[in-house]
């Protein structure tokens, strides 16, 4: 089994968009995307630098409309197979909803966008922070983080464990580590999946009310537990969840496997994804596709 990987927000770069762009169908769908968004993505995609990127409102919405505009180009030059499984990272699990054909495109658009505005002002209303700990016992540092006060928010596999809270309970981390484990801040606006997010995810709630989704098309993964869902209904109910609940990326790479996933394709903006696979699905092909020149790799891993 091929699984399409859809990445999260910290996986964008000044203008990515740029080689996707010279195509006037991209453009089309990238103008359409905007529209439902309320952003001008293809500034964003292009011109706007780091800082701005960074922005909760802006960086969600952008990295779900590369995704979704990978997927589209990706069927335009050759078929995607029903048994084709896929599965987001983070806000990529609204990637993931559209591939699948839970939610369409538009619909992806307009959620994504009130997820980001509701996280950012959850972010907003108290100082948090993010910090990435690679390495280590797990135990120790769930027993050090209850400590602390601060929370795994992303178990992303292979020794690698996102935690977040307080800017001063994060510093205490980072200025005593841990035995074996090295801590890196991480640029974010926020403690992202954890307590803190409480008020997005209440306030998501109505947004999730006006979607109409159906059931998945083909094999579709949730973070919430790693599990495949068939319910539309209930993956948007998940989606809402995740929101003030941890990425369990370890598992849902443990539920490829256990499915017998033969290789990796990460859509645009990639390539973290992939650099999980190599430490969570060791020896599994991958593809990153980055710009449309990887599109083919992505069908040559397809048909093999």
């Amino acid at each position: 089994m091929i699984v399409l990987v859809c990445p999260g927000q910290g996986s964008q770069t000044p203008g990515f968009l740029i080689p996707w762009l010279e195509d006037p169908a991209n453009r089309t769908l990238v103008d359409q995307y905007s529209e439902a968004a309320g952003l001008d993505l293809v500034l964003h995609g292009t011109e706007s630098d780091a800082d701005t990127i960074r922005d909760t409102r802006v960086a969600q919405p952008l990295i779900v409309a590369a995704g979704l505009l990978t997927l589209r180009a990706l069927a335009r030059t050759g078929a995607i197979p029903a048994d084709v499984g896929i599965a987001g990272h983070s806000v990529g699990e609204i990637t993931a909803a559209a591939g699948a054909g839970v939610l369409d495109d538009l619909d992806a658009m307009r959620f994504v966008a009130a997820r980001a505005t509701e996280m950012a002002a959850a972010a907003a209303a108290t100082p948090t922070g993010m910090s990435a700990v690679l390495g280590g016992d797990v135990d120790a540092l769930l027993a050090r983080l209850e400590e602390l006060d601060l929370q795994p928010a992303n178990f992303n596999g292979g020794g690698q464990i996102v935690v977040a809270g307080a800017l001063d309970a994060l510093a205490d981390l980072s200025s005593a580590p841990l035995p074996g484990t090295r801590v890196i801040p991480l640029q974010v606006a926020g403690a992202f999946h954890t307590r803190y997010m409480e008020h997005a995810r209440e306030a998501l709630a109505p947004a999730a009310a006006a979607l109409t989704p159906v059931d998945p098309a083909r094999p579709l993964w949730t973070n919430a537990d790693g599990s495949l869902v068939a319910s539309g209904a209930r993956f948007v109910d998940l989606l809402v969840g995740q929101v003030a609940s941890p990425v369990r990326w370890d598992l849902t790479m443990e539920s490829m496997q256990s499915a017998g996933v033969t290789g990796i394709i990460e859509l645009a903006p990639a390539g973290a994804l992939t650099g999980l696979a190599r430490r969570g699905l060791k020896g599994t092909p991958a593809v990153a596709i980055k710009t449309p020149d990887d599109i083919q790799a992505a069908h040559d891993l397809l048909a093999a």
